[in-house]
Parts: structure tokens; C-alpha cells; sequence
């Protein structure tokens, strides 16, 4: 299975609380914190309510 990098880019504040729960679930708490996981259609549907707050590239 290919892996992804995400990236947090922009802060959580003033963000519902759905896609802080979201960046919560895939691991990124701080700002330029970086988390690695597998390309599954659950973690890419994670990714895609929250693309706007986050950087993904293949790893």
C-alpha cells in the first residue's frame, strides 16, 4: 500500500468542531507537524474534509 505525508499548513481556530476532530484523528495537534500514513480511501476521505488546513504529497 502507497504511503502519504500530510502536513498541517493553517491553524484549527475558528474551524467546526468536525474538522478539528478530523486533523485530531489523523494526528496533527501543532502547526508543520507532519504524519505518514497508508493511501486508504478512509484516511484520503479524512484528507478531503480537511484540504484546505493540510499539505499531502506521496511519500
Amino acid at each position: 500500500m502507497a504511503k502519504i505525508k500530510i502536513t498541517k499548513v493553517k491553524s484549527a481556530i475558528n474551524r467546526t468542531q468536525n474538522q478539528k476532530r478530523t486533523l485530531e484523528a489523523l494526528g496533527l495537534h501543532k502547526m508543520g507537524q507532519v504524519v505518514e500514513h497508508d493511501d486508504t480511501p478512509n484516511i484520503l476521505g479524512m484528507i478531503k474534509k480537511v484540504n484546505h488546513l493540510v499539505s499531502v504529497e506521496t511519500a
